[in-house]
């Protein structure tokens, strides 16, 4: 999946790295917007994912799928 910035995005899973207050938002409405990309794990791209309620968090391009 090519995903750009701006692109409308679903959370389809989750990893242990997010806070569990974060998870209960995110299962609640797991639907965000693209808003950029970070180098994690020293090779890897993560995509930063806005929500609509006001925080941004990264995911691993596979935990979304395009809506």
């Amino acid at each position: 999946m090519a995903i750009e910035v701006g692109q409308r995005v679903k959370v389809r899973r989750l990893r242990d790295r997010i806070p569990a207050n974060m998870v209960g938002k995110i299962k609640e409405n797991p639907l965000g917007t693209v808003d950029g990309f970070r180098m994690v794990d020293g090779s890897g791209v993560g995509v930063v994912v806005k929500f609509d309620i006001g925080f941004a968090t990264w995911f691993f391009e596979d935990e979304l799928e395009a809506v």
